[in-house]
C-alpha cells in the first residue's frame, strides 16, 4: 500500500537492458525493432495433461522477462501458443499424436481434453501470479495461418511430399539450419531408418502430416496436399508472424527447444520473411528432481494443485526458482521448497511490521532520493540478464536499511512485487488481517480448554483440540509472551 496522495518518486526508465542470446552465445544489450515497444514469442503448453512444476518453471520465467521490459516502461505485446493438435510423442515427427492419446486416456474429445487443461494450466498460471499474454493463441485456430506459410515455402522449392507421410521441410536447402544449436548439418548422420521414413536428410521435418487412411482421427483438416494435420513447429511460425508480424525481438523458450523446435522454426520462417526472423532467443534452464530433468515421462510429478494440497504458499515456489538463475539448473524437492517457504514468509513478516509501523500515517512524504537508488539496484540486477538472485539480496538489504523509513519501504516493495511478482505486501497485508481478526468464542473455548489440557499434561488431548482449532480454519501458537490465535 503506497502511501495515500502521494506518487511514487519518478525514476529513469532506460536502464540498460542485457540478455544472453543463444543465437550469439553472448550478452548482448537490448535494442527493440520499434522504441518503447517489445514483440515477445514464448512457447506454451501441450494441454493434453497437467503441468507439471518443471513446466511451471517456464512460465515464471517469461513472466520475469514480461514484467521486466514492463518495469523498464515498454509496452509488451506477448504471444504464447497453446498446442492442442499436431504434436507427436517423438520430436523426430514420429509416435503417437498427445492430444490423440490423452483423448483415448480418459475417453473424452479430444477438444473436451484440450480445453481441460488449457484451463487447468490458465488456472495453475493465475495461482503464480503470472501475467496472462497478450494473445493467447490455440493451434487448432490457425489452421489457415498454417497451410498458407506452407504454400509459401513449398512455392520456394523448400517442400517435397514422402507419400502416405506427409509434406516435409527439406533442410539441405536452408544454409543456416543448426546455427541456433551450434550444429554442423553437413556432419549429422542419417539415422538406421532414414531410408524407411523416406526423409532426404535426417533433419527434415513435417510440415503436413496425412491422416492415417485405416484411421479416422479426431482433429484433421483439408488442404491443397490432402486431409491431415499440421507438424507441430509450424504453428509457432503461423501464429508468431500472425501477432508480431515477420520480425520481432524476443523469442524465448526451455533450452530444450535450441536443437529441434526452434531451429526448425527459424528454417521455415526466414526463407519467407529474411533474417533475422527474431533478434534475441532466450533459453533457460531445467527444474531437475533427484532422477534429473522433470517432465512427465519420469512418472508422477509436482503440480501447482499439489502444492496448494499439501500447505504450501504457492509464492513459496516462485521465490524458489527466483533464488537460483534462470541459465541454471534448479534441483527440486519438498526439503528446497521447505527452506524456500521459510525464507519467503521472513520476507513477508517483516514487510507486515513495516506496515504496521505506517499504520494510519498512509500519506507519508517518501524519500526520493532513497527510493531512485534503491529502485535502480533492484531494476538494474534484473535487467541485468535477469539476475533475480541477485535482487532478492537487495530485497534482504533493504529490509535492513535504517537509512530508509517505512513508507519509502512499503512503496519499493509495490515496485518489487510488480516485478518479481512475489505478492509480499499482498501476503504481509493478509497476515495483518489474520492476526487482528476476532477470535470467534467457540475457538477462545477451544483454546482455553487446550490450555488446561496442557496444564495437566493431557498431551493427548491438547492435540487433539489443536486439531480442531486447524480444522476450523484458525492456528494457535504458543509463545513465550503466551498463546496466540490466528486465523489462516
Amino acid at each position: 500500500m503506497t502511501p495515500a496522495n502521494h506518487q511514487s518518486p519518478a525514476t529513469n526508465h532506460q536502464t540498460p537492458i542485457r540478455l544472453y542470446n543463444t543465437m550469439s552465445r553472448k550478452l548482448e544489450e537490448f535494442v527493440p525493432l520499434i522504441p518503447g515497444h517489445v514483440g515477445f514469442y514464448s512457447c506454451g503448453p501441450t494441454v493434453y495433461w497437467y503441468q507439471h512444476l518443471g513446466n511451471m518453471r517456464a512460465a515464471v520465467h517469461f513472466d520475469i522477462i514480461k514484467r521486466m521490459f514492463m518495469a523498464n516502461g515498454y509496452e509488451v505485446n506477448h504471444v504464447m501458443n497453446i498446442t492442442d493438435v499436431g504434436h507427436l510423442t517423438s520430436d523426430a515427427d514420429t509416435g503417437e499424436d498427445k492430444m490423440e492419446k490423452g483423448a483415448k486416456r480418459e475417453n473424452k474429445s479430444v477438444w473436451e481434453i484440450a480445453q481441460t487443461y488449457m484451463d487447468a494450466f490458465l488456472r495453475d498460471t493465475d495461482t503464480l501470479n503470472i501475467i496472462r499474454p497478450t494473445h493467447l493463441t490455440r493451434a487448432t485456430d490457425h489452421i489457415k495461418q498454417q497451410i498458407e506459410l506452407i504454400q509459401k515455402l513449398e512455392a520456394l522449392g523448400y517442400t517435397y511430399e514422402i507419400p502416405g507421410e506427409g509434406i516435409y521441410y527439406d533442410t539441405s536447402k536452408f544454409s543456416s539450419y543448426g546455427n541456433l544449436g551450434g550444429q554442423d548439418i553437413s556432419k549429422l548422420k542419417a539415422g538406421a531408418r532414414i531410408d524407411d521414413t523416406g526423409k532426404k536428410n535426417p533433419t527434415d521435418f513435417a510440415l503436413w502430416k496425412f491422416s492415417p487412411k485405416d484411421e479416422k482421427r479426431q482433429m484433421e483438416w483439408d488442404s491443397p496436399w490432402g486431409v491431415g494435420f499440421p507438424g507441430w513447429h509450424i504453428e509457432c511460425s503461423a501464429m508468431s508472424m500472425e501477432y508480431l508480424g515477420p520480425h520481432f525481438d524476443v523469442h524465448a523458450g526451455g533450452q530444450e527447444h535450441i536443437k529441434v523446435h526452434h531451429t526448425n522454426e527459424i528454417a521455415q520462417s526466414e526463407p519467407i520473411v529474411g533474417k533475422p526472423w527474431v533478434n534475441y532467443w532466450i533459453h533457460h534452464e531445467w527444474l531437475m528432481s533427484k532422477e534429473g530433468k522433470m517432465s512427465k515421462s519420469e512418472g508422477e510429478v509436482a503440480t501447482v494443485p499439489d502444492l496448494v494440497r499439501r500447505g504450501y504458499d504457492p509464492m513459496a515456489f516462485r521465490y524458489l526458482l527466483l533464488t537460483g538463475h534462470y541459465k541454471s539448473p534448479i534441483e527440486f524437492s519438498w526439503a528446497a521448497l521447505d527452506a524456500a517457504a521459510a525464507g519467503y514468509k521472513n520476507i513477508v513478516r517483516k514487510v507486515a511490521g513495516i506496515i504496521e509501523t505506517v499504520g494510519a500515517n498512509n500519506h507519508l512524504p517518501l524519500q526520493d532520493i532513497v527510493f531512485a537508488e534503491w529502485h535502480g539496484k533492484i531494476l538494474g540486477a534484473v535487467s541485468d540478464n535477469l539476475k533475480t538472485a541477485t535482487a532478492l539480496v537487495y530485497v534482504q538489504e533493504l529490509l535492513a536499511d535504517d537509512g530508509a523509513d517505512a513508507a519509502t519501504k512499503i512503496a519499493l516493495f509495490e515496485f518489487i512485487d510488480r516485478l518479481l511478482g512475489l505478492q509480499f505486501t499482498d501476503r504481509a497485508q493478509k497476515l495483518l488481517a489474520a492476526e487482528n481478526a476476532p477470535v470467534p468464542d467457540e475457538i477462545q473455548k477451544l483454546a482455553d480448554d487446550r490450555n488446561a489440557a496442557k496444564a495437566a499434561k493431557d498431551w493427548a488431548r491438547a492435540d487433539e483440540i489443536r486439531a480442531q482449532i486447524d480444522a476450523a480454519g484458525w492456528a494457535v501458537m504458543d509463545g513465550k509472551d503466551g498463546v496466540k490465535i490466528t486465523k489462516k
